[in-house]
């Protein structure tokens, strides 16, 4: 089985998944609002669907909060 790194926390997939599929798979509440960095570059939200991730990759989702004053 691939192994990956998501947030840092080695995890196991049973074969090669989309950025979108591995979403799935990892129960991302509001995907929408999710920035996802495959290997340290950007993933654009066009592409979720079409990038495959891969043996060794290191995903991290990244959630952006506004508010502050």
């Amino acid at each position: 089985m691939p192994k990956i790194k998501v947030n840092g926390s080695p995890q196991e997939i049973e074969h090669s998944v989309t950025v979108a599929e591995l979403l799935v798979l990892n129960k991302v509440e509001m995907p929408d609002m999710v920035s996802v960095q495959l290997n340290g570059e950007f993933v654009k939200r066009e592409n979720f669907g079409s990038t495959v991730v891969k043996e060794n990759d290191e995903i991290d989702f990244l959630y952006f909060m506004g508010g502050g004053r």
